[in-house]
């Protein structure tokens, strides 16, 4: 591959979605220099996702976004507590400031995350394709469909299930192959609301995958199963086999017609068998695809950029520990198969059959039961997500949720993606890694949120987790080294 003369990126992401442009901004945070590749040439109006899970909210508010998406969206505390469809009690708080799903359609949370990123300087083509790739020890070159060839440092792939990245590198994507097809679109309609209403609450008692409703702008959103597997999914389904699929499973096509936008999605569900090979890593879609169940695909991928970011970042700056780059895989790979378990278990619990509504009515008892129920949301919400740090201590590796300190909240201190430590001792100090660490000492008496937590001081990553709990500055510096680097002596 012949390289033209360009500039030498430190990251290009391939992918434009939520996912890339969340990793764009969170390395630009730190400098590093980033191209966002995007074949199509105009942002897509599908709404594949309907809103934000509390992590990714939480996320946003942690690097000062979240009034952007609050403006725009609309909060559904219940929402945040159903299993399947399942509602669990309300008894059983979960442990976040922003226990809610936050109603935004992906268009609108896809134009505010590029918006946020070219505010710190990513640049973003749109309408152009990557179609190859080459890596040595040192670099990544890329050519695009035009024939265009260009240079960086690292590679992340963000292009969807479907990802060329994944293909060019021949990692594995095993998995189940999809067995059950829906139909998705955004139209107008005929049918009076309040009839509209009538006939989809009763088709949604035996049928879970069916559904339809208002989505602003005089359109409704609806879902319904499709009579088959299309061989190709890419060609969106027409108008006709709607409307036919309609008529089959409420005995109405509800009068549907303009439509926005038609497309298909199916249950089938994969997991790469590797997030990184060389200078090049998978992120969203990219390293997972399964079924919607639970609004967790968008999710997950901001939640893999949220995780990989400040590593690529520290290692583009040069101060990463030797095994920093290789916990991105070790930490959400574990946590992509346990989103397909879920979802594949969600997946049975909404079919119409005997056998799965008999476990269906067996959950729903059991999330009568605090725990079963808490441990179930927490799974789908993302908040109970636990990194493995080789320590059992309780907070060790889970994220911290929001907290009031004696001026301010926890998560303002977090907005430019540095490590923090929190220091109710006034003792400890990060002198060597105050370029990568800020020290909030926080001694005063109004701190309730942590008092429960019953810890003189706490380190955190710059995603959130906690890395270390105590009161020791030795033990504190053996950790900063572990996720900081050595001290600088500068």
């Amino acid at each position: 591959m012949t390289v033209s003369e360009g500039p030498l990126f430190d990251v290009i992401i391939s992918g434009g979605g939520p996912t890339g442009m969340m990793l764009a901004s969170e390395l630009r945070l730190h400098g590093v220099e980033v191209l966002v590749l995007e074949k199509d040439a105009e942002p897509s109006p599908l709404v594949r996702s309907l809103g934000l899970q509390p992590r990714s909210i939480e996320i946003m508010d942690q690097r000062g976004l979240l009034d952007r998406f609050l403006e725009h969206g609309q909060q559904y505390p219940g929402g945040a507590r159903r299993f399947a469809g399942i509602e669990a009690p309300s008894s059983s708080p979960l442990d976040t400031a922003h226990g809610y799903i936050l109603g935004i359609p992906q268009p609108v949370t896809d134009r505010l995350l590029t918006e946020r990123a070219v505010e710190l300087g990513a640049g973003l083509r749109r309408g152009h394709e990557l179609v190859g790739l080459e890596q040595d020890g040192d670099h990544v070159t890329v050519e695009l469909a035009d024939g265009t060839r260009l240079r960086s440092r690292w590679l992340v792939g963000c292009d969807g299930g479907r990802s060329t990245v994944r293909r060019l590198l021949g990692i594995g994507f095993p998995g189940d192959a999809a067995r059950t097809e829906w139909l998705l679109a955004e139209l107008e309609v005929t049918m009076p609301p309040e009839e509209l209403t009538a006939v989809s609450d009763e088709i949604r008692k035996t049928h879970k995958g069916f559904g339809i409703g208002p989505a602003g702008n005089g359109l409704h959103r609806a879902v319904v199963p499709a009579a088959t597997v299309a061989e190709d999914r890419t060609t969106p389904p027409t108008l006709e086999e709607f409307r036919t699929q309609l008529l089959a499973y409420a005995g109405t096509d509800f009068g549907v017609h303009s439509p926005r936008w038609l497309s298909r999605f199916t249950d089938a569900t994969r997991l790469a068998e590797r997030y990184r090979s060389g200078r090049v890593f998978l992120a969203g879609d990219a390293a997972h695809v399964h079924p919607p169940l639970g609004g967790q695909g968008l999710n997950l991928g901001i939640q893999d950029a949220f995780n990989l970011g400040w590593k690529l970042a520290a290692e583009v700056k040069g101060w990463a520990p030797s095994e920093l780059l290789d916990s991105y895989h070790i930490e959400r790979h574990p946590v992509g198969a346990d989103v397909l378990t879920i979802t594949r278990a969600q997946s049975e619990l909404i079919s119409p059959e005997p056998g799965p509504q008999a476990v269906r009515r067996l959950v729903t008892e059991l999330m009568a039961f605090d725990d079963v129920s808490r441990y179930l949301i927490e799974r789908v919400t993302g908040i109970g997500v636990r990194y493995d740090f080789g320590d059992d201590r309780d907070l060790i590796g889970r994220r911290l949720r929001d907290s009031r300190l004696s001026r301010g909240r926890l998560y303002d201190r977090m907005h430019g993606g540095r490590g923090l430590l929190l220091d109710r001792t006034g003792g400890l100090s990060v002198t060597g890694w105050s370029d990568r660490v800020d020290h909030v000492i926080d001694t005063g008496e109004e701190l309730d949120e942590l008092d429960e937590l019953d810890v003189p001081a706490l380190l955190l990553r710059p995603d959130g987790h906690v890395a270390w709990v105590g009161d020791d500055q030795h033990d504190l510096a053996i950790h900063l080294q572990r996720w900081f680097a050595s001290a600088s002596t500068g």
